[in-house]
This record gives structure tokens, C-alpha cells and sequence, in this order.
């Protein structure tokens, strides 16, 4: 690849108001654009780091500092592995690189990637964690939502009403939750019978990261999801007989061509796939449409949480997104 020029920018997005998971409450999230341009193309890759392991925008920063010249080298996508570790700064690059071939090649990064047309995704909506009469409303505001994911802390007496609330609101939708690490082990059989009263389809992380090998010998009438458990590629190999489900996220694994990887070797491990993404704009989300196309499940409703996205954007309609050709990824998306 010919020599390359990176730009970085960082901007602070701001939400809507404040998203409250286990352990920590979201009011605003640091992301870095990375552009690389070749002085007749260009592409962009934006990230959010993973807050839950400092992956934070000095870090991202300071790891595309260090990684500069050989950036600019030109490397392919596969180099891009060895010179950088997963993470929010290897997203960025390599984002930017697909988009950057697509421009090249005059081909949609989804046909780069082997991949047909991609269609509209059903893509769950988000619930953050408050009172739980609180999250019954917000659920309702979400009418076109057909799938609704809710935030979970730890108190299981607490948890149980919210999900009963929500339910009691949206009877006829699909309802997954998510521990984001916030429960022990010794709550798990009563957490899961008081879910499945409520018809919950999904458990994501129940138990802190370093805690899989609680899972081994429990048998969950739930499939299980694993979050902050399940990394990069080379945390897969662990997660049978502990999760069901393997949710990729493009800031943990490090970009499109790992998270790529990541479906393929869960579904030879016989495991389902789950897309999600970090709080980001459309710029961000855009690449995790493209993989979605491989998932059975769909989190990607990152850019709602948003007081301002970019332009053009992707589009939530009947409770599906779509990342049109302008957003990210197309011959067209960015002009030379």
C-alpha cells in the first residue's frame, strides 16, 4: 500500500442524559476520528475506547502516536493486527483502511468483505437502569422499538421489578438484559427464574470479567451472552460450556477485519453472534452494520443516545437500522 497520511481528531459527544449502567453512568464520551488519506483517497474510522479497561482517549492516543510511521507505511489490515494491540485505537485505523480500499477499489466495503447487499437490521433499544416505573415510560417512548435491551446493576430484588415494569409496558416485545459484570454467582438461579417469569430472551455478563469459570456446570434455561468476557479472537476458544452468545464490539476486538474473524470462529464453535457498539455516532456505527449482517442479534442503537450525530447519518425506522451508502464504507461515502 502506498504511503499514507494520518489525521486524528477528538471530540467529546455529547448524550441526550445521563445512561446509567452497573458500576458506572455515561453524561459524555471522548471518541477519536482517524482519517487516512493517500493525497486522491481517503477513509475515516472513528472509537470510543472501552472504558472498563482505561482504553480511554489519552491511551488511544499515545498508542497511534507510537504507531505513527508504521501507519503511515501503508500497512493491510492484516499487518494492522501485529502492529497494533485490540482496542478503540486498532478500530480506528482499520475502519478507516476499509473505507480507504472502497474508495480505492470503487467497491462498498460490504462486497470487499465477501458479503451480499446488506438489508435493514432489527437492532435492540436500550434501556439505561433507574426507578423502575422510570424505565417502563422510556420503554414506551420507544414504540417503534421491537427488541429492547435492559440495564441491569446488581440488585436483584430491584433488577426483577424493573424487568417486570418494562414487560408489564411492552408485553410484544423481544427483551434481553445485561448484567454489564454486576452480579455474584450465588445469584444466578434466582436471577434467571425471576427472568424467565418475565419472558426474557437473553442474560448478557452477569459476572465480572475473570469470573467465567463460575459458569462452568450452570445450566441456563437463558441463553448467555458474553460482553466484557469475550474480548478479542483469542478469548473465543474459552466460552463454550460458559456462554451462548458472543457479543462483538468493534472498540474491544479492534476493528471490522477482527470482528469479522470473531463471527467466524463462534459460529464453528457452535455459538451464537451478537453485534454492539460503545455510545458513538453513525461514523461508528456504520461498520457495525456490516458485520450485523452476520449476527442473529443486533445492538446497535449507539448514536440515539446522542444529542447531536453526523450527517448524513444511519436511519432507525419500525424498529430497524440501515446505514445507507453516504454514512461510511462506499466509493462515495468520503470525497477525495
Amino acid at each position: 500500500m502506498a504511503r499514507l497520511k494520518m489525521g486524528v481528531a477528538t471530540e467529546t459527544l455529547r448524550l441526550v442524559e445521563p445512561f446509567r449502567i452497573a458500576g458506572h453512568v455515561f453524561e459524555d464520551v471522548d471518541a477519536l476520528v482517524v482519517t487516512l488519506s493517500d493525497g486522491a483517497h481517503r477513509g475515516r474510522g472513528e472509537a470510543a475506547g472501552v472504558y472498563y479497561l482505561n482504553d480511554d482517549l489519552p491511551e488511544m492516543l499515545a498508542a497511534l502516536d507510537g504507531a505513527r510511521d508504521a501507519v503511515e507505511a501503508g500497512p493491510t489490515r492484516k499487518e494492522l493486527r501485529r502492529l497494533l494491540p485490540p482496542g478503540g485505537a486498532r478500530n480506528a485505523v482499520d475502519c478507516a483502511l476499509w473505507e480507504l480500499e472502497a474508495a480505492r477499489s470503487g467497491r462498498p466495503v460490504w462486497a470487499l468483505a465477501g458479503l451480499p447487499e446488506p438489508r435493514p437490521l432489527r437492532t435492540t433499544f436500550t434501556v439505561g437502569a433507574g426507578a423502575p416505573e422510570d424505565m417502563a415510560t422510556k420503554a414506551q417512548k420507544f414504540a417503534h422499538a421491537k427488541s429492547i435491551k435492559v440495564k441491569l446493576t446488581g440488585d436483584l430484588d430491584l433488577d426483577l421489578e424493573r424487568v417486570r415494569a418494562i414487560r408489564a409496558a411492552r408485553p410484544d416485545v423481544w427483551l434481553g438484559v445485561d448484567g454489564n459484570q454486576g452480579f455474584a454467582a450465588d445469584a444466578l438461579d434466582l436471577l434467571v427464574a425471576g427472568l424467565r417469569a418475565h419472558d426474557v430472551s437473553l442474560l448478557e455478563q452477569p459476572l465480572a470479567r475473570g469470573r467465567e469459570a463460575d459458569l462452568d456446570g450452570f445450566n441456563s434455561p437463558i441463553p448467555i451472552a458474553g460482553d466484557e468476557s469475550l474480548l478479542s479472537l483469542k478469548d473465543l476458544a474459552s466460552a463454550p460450556g460458559r456462554f451462548d452468545v458472543v457479543n462483538i464490539k468493534l472498540d474491544k476486538c479492534g476493528g471490522l477485519t477482527e470482528g469479522l474473524m470473531m463471527a467466524a470462529e463462534a459460529r464453528r464453535l457452535g455459538l451464537g453472534v451478537m453485534v454492539g457498539t460503545m455510545v458513538g455516532t453513525s461514523l461508528a456505527t456504520a461498520p457495525g452494520f456490516v458485520l450485523g449482517q452476520l449476527a442473529d442479534l443486533v445492538d446497535l442503537d449507539g448514536p440515539t443516545f446522542l444529542a447531536a450525530d453526523r450527517s448524513p447519518s444511519v436511519t432507525y425506522e419500525g424498529g430497524e437500522l440501515f446505514a445507507g451508502p453516504g454514512v461510511w464504507g462506499s466509493p462515495q461515502a468520503v470525497p477525495a
